[in-house]
This record gives structure tokens, sequence and C-alpha cells, in this order.
């Protein structure tokens, strides 16, 4: 028999299968109140496994409105009302930090948050949902799992200096695409991985879903026991298992790069853009906020001044790592190089705390995404880069090489690269009952939903939703779509963050399906909950021009596009079941 991967032999069946699975760790943070007012929904009246519910207040923490101090009010008092041990109060931490006190090898974690990936780093597969399943796993305790099949990237050598884990991870992204590792799972493997620490394994793990993953996994090796304090049996892939994908990558080779508005695959060597004006930094978030990231920082601003007007926001990951650089002397040296030290929270990263950038601002940041307005405002351009480039930068008012030292680096993939494209107002994409998005790849979640209303509306309550669809993007949309619309749509289609709002929102707006070439997988697994069907036709989208009559056929597995036909397979029963109840809230409510 041949060989299993990670993940084949986590849910012990075949890439391809789908099986049904108890998670030991459901995650949520501030979206715990939109979720609660789901699980009533769906006739919940007590989670069914509360000592598996790990909830943190980070993403606006401290609250910046009254309705948000409600909600987390209300998460409170849920945590008091049914025992939930797991619990961390604004100020705690981010989430998939604090997460680090409770992962350990061979479990299996899921959270209501994209980048729950990030646990990987302790040899668990570890994945983003959203909050209407979520509510279903308080509700029933368990949720379908469709294993992946899985790509291979093994390591070889160190990292030079200078050369960062955020670096690394920027390149891979680069070199596969942000759509490059659509619905699998990543092994790391190699000798370099031994090369890496626990927050760097926690850097990579992070951003696998910006290339689409769902999830990626790292060893039990000795420098995760070594972190845990303890030796843990972990699992791992057999030798002759058989991969998607595989990379071979020598890491004395990797150089410092960048993310490149408004893609986080638009990858360039910092040698390519050095000397972009810079007038906002960002470090922390979930991705680089850990005591190391501080520590690469702190050593090249300490006893600097930034420059006048450069705004230098600092965010540890959590109240632990912010004791520590405050014991090592590394809070005072970035308050005196003029910088600002926030509470741990997520705000700055997707536009709902402190920091949003003023128009016509360039963003050099640590975190995880660069769409355009991911910051709260989409006329400003972030730049993704690591703590060292992102340091130095803020320390020169313009993106530097954290080398300190002339080079002429190129970077050397040059994959068709993802565009932000924006409806210009007046160009008319609806006809026929058909939305013609045809020709946009990427099509992510702020576009979609943007990023700073996500917790004003809640995903519970779709009426509210509506009127904000695609705005920014196309803004006719949620004027005219209408019941029984077609949205056609090209590759990666709900690219972005877990946030379940414009799922919701399409269903309700009674859209009868959406037809791309591929979709991103929390964004899929968002559509079967809310009973919108995503169906993967690539040549059909091809063959569309504007105008042409789309039909779907959901008994016979056809659409016609035209005159054309194509044939499409339908989900399992299982998956088929929710759909016919118009959405996982119905269909668990009705059983």
């Amino acid at each position: 028999m041949p060989g299993k991967t990670f993940a084949e032999k986590i849910f012990r069946a075949d890439a391809g299968s789908i099986v049904f699975a108890t998670p030991d760790i459901i995650l949520s943070h501030d979206n715990t109140a939109s979720i609660y007012s789901t699980f009533k929904k769906m006739g919940g009246e007590s989670p069914v496994n509360p000592e598996a519910l790990l909830i943190t207040l980070d993403h606006n923490a401290p609250p910046t409105n009254a309705k948000l101090a409600n909600d987390y009010q209300t998460i409170r008092d849920f945590v008091e009302k049914f025992g939930v041990k797991k619990f961390h109060d604004v100020g705690e931490g981010i989430c998939h930090q604090l997460m680090a006190l409770y992962a350990r090898p061979k479990m299996i974690i899921v959270g209501s948050d994209s980048h729950t990936g990030t646990a990987g780093a302790f040899n668990a597969f570890a994945a983003g949902i959203d909050r209407t399943e979520t509510a279903g796993l308080w509700k029933q305790g368990e949720t379908w799992f469709r294993i992946p099949d899985s790509m291979k990237i093994t390591l070889h050598g160190k990292l030079p200096d200078g050369v960062c884990a955020k670096d690394l991870a920027l390149w891979i992204i680069g070199m596969i695409g942000s759509g490059g590792a659509d619905y699998l799972s990543i092994e790391y493997h190699g000798g370099g991985v031994r090369s890496l620490s626990i927050a760097d394994r926690m850097v990579l793990a992070n951003l696998a879903s910006e290339m689409g993953a769902k999830n990626a996994v790292f060893p039990a090796d000795e420098i995760l026991h070594a972190y845990l304090g303890e030796v843990l049996s972990g699992l791992w892939a057999d030798p002759d298992a058989t991969y998607k994908n595989a990379y071979d990558i020598n890491l004395a080779e990797i150089f410092p790069v960048v993310a490149a508005p408004h893609h986080v695959d638009n990858i360039k060597a910092v040698s390519e853009v050095q000397g972009t004006k810079i007038h906002q930094a960002l470090i922390g978030t979930c991705t680089n906020g850990r005591l190391e990231d501080l520590r690469e920082a702190a050593a090249v601003l300490k006893g600097k001044k930034i420059p006048h007007f450069m705004q230098l926001l600092i965010i540890p990951a959590s109240k632990k790592i912010f004791m520590q650089a405050m014991k090592e002397g590394l809070i005072e040296s970035f308050i005196d190089s003029g910088a600002n030290v926030l509470s741990s929270s997520c705000g700055p990263c997707l536009g709902t705390g402190q920091g949003i950038p003023a128009d016509g601002y360039n963003v050099i940041s640590t975190a995880n995404r660069n769409f355009k307005g991911r910051m709260g405002n989409p006329n400003s351009n972030v730049y993704l880069a690591s703590p060292a480039t992102v340091a130095g930068s803020a320390l020169h008012g313009e993106i530097t090489d954290p080398r300190r030292t002339s080079h002429r680096n190129v970077y050397p993939y040059h994959i068709p690269q993802s565009a932000t494209v924006d409806i210009p107002e007046g160009e008319d994409r609806y006809n026929a009952h058909t939305w013609n998005y045809a020709d946009v790849d990427n099509l992510n979640t702020d576009q979609m939903f943007a990023g700073n209303l996500t917790y004003n509306v809640q995903s519970s309550e779709p009426e509210k939703i509506l009127p904000h669809l695609f705005k920014g993007f196309d803004d006719s949309f949620a004027d005219r779509v209408k019941p029984g619309d077609i949205i056609m749509a090209g590759a990666n289609f709900g690219c972005g963050s877990s946030r379940e709002h414009p799922a919701v929102g399409l269903s309700h707006a009674g859209v009868k399906a959406v037809i791309c070439k591929s979709v991103n997988r929390i964004f899929y697994r968002s559509s079967v909950n809310q009973g919108l069907p995503i169906i993967l036709l690539p040549e059909a989208v091809e063959a569309y021009n504007q105008g042409d009559l789309v039909k779907i056929d959901f008994g016979w597995g056809l659409v016609k596009v035209a005159e054309k036909e194509f044939r499409f397979t339908s989900l399992p029963a299982k998956l088929m079941e929710i759909f016919q109840a118009k959405g996982l809230i119905n269909f668990i409510k009705n059983r």
C-alpha cells in the first residue's frame, strides 16, 4: 500500500474522502457574540463540549465603540454561564499566539479565523472555518472535513543573516502564487526545518492561508519538544507518501523581499523597491508580533530616532510577550525611538482599531494581507515585509534593506501577478441575470465586504449585510442584484479572511450560484453552510461572453452557456442535505 500523508493519517482516510470528526479545540474571538446568536437560531441551548472552546477578545481590543463593547460583555456572560475555561480577555493577546498555550501534536484544531493554521507549527492539523460552522460545532460537536491532497516543501540549509522566516514565507507565496496551494495540506520537510524556531514555523504556518492552503504542518521534533518542555509523540507522513506538488528550497539563497500593493503574491526583492517613501510602519499582528520579532526590531532601532512625521506602531502578540519585552528593555528602546507601543490586539491589521493610514500613505507592515483597503483606507498602499525590514524602513523613512549593505537582488519568479480589479463607475457588468466578473481573479473578501464592517454588522443579520456587498468593487451590485442571478468569476474566488458575510449576503440576495475557475477553501465552506452553490467550471467561465444566457440544472449537473454544455459533479449526499435545507442553520435546527 502507498504511504500516507500527514492529513491522511490524522483523519485515517485517503485524500478526497469526506469524513466527520470532533475537533480538540474550537477557536473563536470577537465574533463569538455573532456565533452565539447563530447557535441559538439553530436551537442550541448549551455547547456540547465547552472544554474544547478557546475564546479570545483581540480583534477590536479594547473595543472601539459601544456596540463592540456590548458584544464583549455578551461574550463574557457566555463564558461565565457555560463555564468556558480557555478564555482570554482584552489585552491578554492575539488568538493565534494564545493558541500556543494549548496546541499540541496530533490535535485537530478549527477556528473561526482564516489564520487558525498557525497552530500547525505544533504538529497539529489546524484549519479555519466560518462562524456558522463554529455554531454548528457548539451544537453537534463534530463537522465535516474533505481530506486534502498535500504539498511537500523540503527545506535545505539555513537562512542568511538579515533574512527572516517572513521573507521565506513571502518567497514561497510568490513562487507558487496566492492560489498555488488551493485546498492543499502543506508539509515542511528537510534538514532546514531544524534551523527554524517555533516562532519561525508559526510565521510559515500562519501565511499558508495566503497560498490558498487548508493547513500547513511541521514535524514534532526536538525543536518543538524543547519549546514545550516535554517530549510528546507526534504524527508524520510516511517516506513514500504521494504529493500533488513538491518543491525543494535552499534557504541560503533566500534574500529580503516584500509583497507590494495590492496583493500578497506581488513579490519583489527589497532591492527592487528600495527607496520607496514610507509614511507608516507596523510591527506586530498574529504573523510577526512574537518576542523574537521585537528583538529584531529593537536591534535596528536602539539608540536611534525615526523621522519626524513617521508613524511606527508596535504591537506585542500577547501580554506575556509584552512583559518580557519590558524586562529586556525593548519597549523602552521603541518608545525612545519615537514609536507607539499598543496593547496586544489585531486592530490595525484589518482596519478596525488604531493605525488607519491617511490617503496616499505608503505603509510597510509585518501583517499577512495587503489587499486594497485592508488597513481601513483604500486610498493607501500596504507593503508586507519582515520585522527587520519594517524597522529599518521606519528608521529611514523609505524601504530599506535590513542587511545594511548594497545589494541588487531581483526576485526570480515571474508568475502572472495578481491584480486588484475595480469595476469603474458606469461600466455595466450585469446582463441576462448574470454578473460578469469572469476576468476577475482573486476577488477577495475585503472587496466583497469591508473588513472594518465585520464586527459592526453581525453575520446573523443578512438584511444589514446586503447594502454593503461588493461596495468599492462594483458599487452597482448591492442595488441591482436579484433572486436567481448567477455570478461568473475567475480564479481564487473569495480569497482572504474567514468572514462569512459575503456568502451570507449573496445567499440572502437569492443568488442562484457562483460559477468560477477556482474558489478559496474557507469561502467554499461558508457557501455550503449558507446554501449558496459554488460550481467549479473554468471551461464554462472561459466560454462565457457578456450577454450570454446561462442556465444551471443541479439535478443533471449541467451548466449551459449560450449553446454550449458543461458538466459538473454535485456534492456528496450529506452536504446536499445542507443545500436542500437552505443552509446549515436550518439543517441543524430541523434535525
